[in-house]
């Protein structure tokens, strides 16, 4: 009868009687292949893209037979296969240190399945007979104690965070050194956990300020802050005069705050002179001057312009007609003067007078408890014909407490003659003898402010 092979290890199986003469040479040969089996290491090559098929022949060395596989070193760029023979039950070592790309690279059974390999490193195996499987430390049985983990052999990758809960972390284990700046959000801090002591000093000392001026970073934090001194009151004349022209007066210079107590007064446009109804008529009555209006405020809010318009002298009257009366100079939001009115006209025939010269009128009562609320303006540098060399300020003065604006003040500041201050820099036109009509109103309207 003749001899049989094992079926893993294919192993000569001789009967009985058989082979006379020839035992010790097959049983060496059998003794060869189970060393090959148990301790055999065997290098072989890849080829990148191929399939590597290692085999087991009858009675003789052959490669899949070695209990370590060596892969050459090479460079697997593309999906590769490497294969031992079906049917067989054998453990395997495969050593794949010397590759690149070892991820292209899958180790199988011929006919069934295997696994892929992850990283050029060593790897265990066995195959059933059916399929070739992988040995890794996720499927073996068994604890792993802390002495045989080396020191920083266990990195942050392979640590779950839903494994760190609270019960594995020691009071105080964790350190400020190993918490990162960017982890501690918004969401991770309690409503009413960060108290004064939390708080890092700022350069600015603790105390109350005055007026103060304060410096504050992108963070919202205070990092400078002084006491200010109170401003100085602002004393100021402001002035200008024209004929129906409009624009804003304002402050070049200081600041006109909330506060300040604002003396204003300004005078309408005159009335024209009234005319004669005939050539033997007499003259007519001459006009007013305009109104001279004052007005004292306490501002509630900033000034830093208001407009005004100067009132426009009133023409004369034709024959026998009224002189116009003067327009109105309005200094808006705070005061109005009104123009003065025109001369009556004359009367027809010899000997008949003309109308009465009309006065100016007196002056409004002073309002010391006024204030007023406006919307300030945009700066303008517009100004008309102004008695200051800078355009805006003729002259600064302090004034006392109770200090009111007529007589010296008209005659200092705007050169009024002493015989006009009641009634101002202006004057009613004169009315005109015969058949001639009267004479328009003469001189400018003003806008004076005094601020304190």
């Amino acid at each position: 009868m003749a001899s049989s092979f094992s079926s893993d290890l294919k192993l000569e199986l001789m009967v009985t009687g058989e082979n006379a003469g020839q035992w010790g040479d097959k049983t060496n040969t059998n003794l060869n292949l189970v060393q090959q089996a148990i301790a055999g290491v065997e290098t072989v090559t890849l080829s990148s893209g191929g399939t590597l098929a290692l085999v087991m022949s009858n009675a003789a060395l052959s490669n899949a037979r070695n209990m370590v596989i060596k892969f050459s070193t090479a460079s697997i760029a593309a999906s590769t296969v490497c294969t031992i023979p079906d049917s067989i039950e054998k453990f395997y070592i495969f050593d794949a240190t010397g590759l690149t790309n070892p991820e292209n690279l899958t180790i199988k059974t011929a006919s069934g399945s295997g696994f892929t390999l992850d990283a050029a490193k060593i790897y265990a195996a066995y195959s059933d007979g059916t399929n070739l499987k992988e040995v890794s430390l996720d499927t073996l049985g068994g604890t792993v104690a802390a002495a045989q983990i080396a020191d920083n052999a266990v990195t942050t990758a392979k640590i779950s965070n839903a494994n760190v809960t609270t019960a594995k972390i020691a009071d105080n284990a964790v350190t400020t050194a190993k918490i990162s700046a960017l982890q501690v959000t918004q969401a991770k801090i309690a409503n009413d956990a960060v108290g004064s002591d939390q708080l890092a000093n700022t350069p600015v000392s603790a105390g109350s300020y005055t007026l103060a001026s304060i410096t504050v970073d992108a963070q919202g934090r205070l990092t400078a802050a002084s006491s200010g001194s109170t401003p100085s009151p602002v004393t100021e004349y402001f002035f200008v005069e024209g004929n129906g022209s409009s624009s804003k007066l304002q402050n070049h210079g200081e600041f006109i705050g909330s506060g300040s107590k604002l003396h204003i007064f300004a005078q309408g446009g005159a009335g024209g002179g009234g005319g004669n109804q005939g050539q033997n008529g007499s003259t007519g009555g001459q006009g007013s001057p305009g109104q001279i209006c004052y007005f004292l405020t306490t501002l509630s809010g900033a000034y830093p312009a208001q407009p005004f318009t100067l009132g426009q002298q009133g023409g004369g009257g034709g024959h026998s007609a009224t002189g116009q009366a003067g327009n109105e100079t309005v200094f808006t939001n705070f005061l109005t003067a009104p123009g003065g009115p025109g001369g009556n006209g004359g009367n027809r025939g010899p000997g008949s007078g003309g109308g009465g010269t009309n006065s100016g009128q007196s002056l409004p009562p002073i309002n010391n408890s006024a204030t007023i609320n406006f919307a300030p303006f945009a700066p303008t540098t517009v100004f008309n014909s102004n008695l200051g060399s800078d355009g805006n300020l003729t002259n600064n003065q302090v004034l006392s407490a109770n200090q009111k604006i007529l007589g010296s003040t008209l005659g200092s500041v705007f050169n009024v003659p002493g015989s006009a201050r009641a009634l101002g820099k202006n004057q009613g036109g004169q009315g005109q003898p015969g058949s001639g009509g009267g004479q328009s109103g003469q001189g400018n309207c003003f806008l004076g402010v005094i601020v304190e």
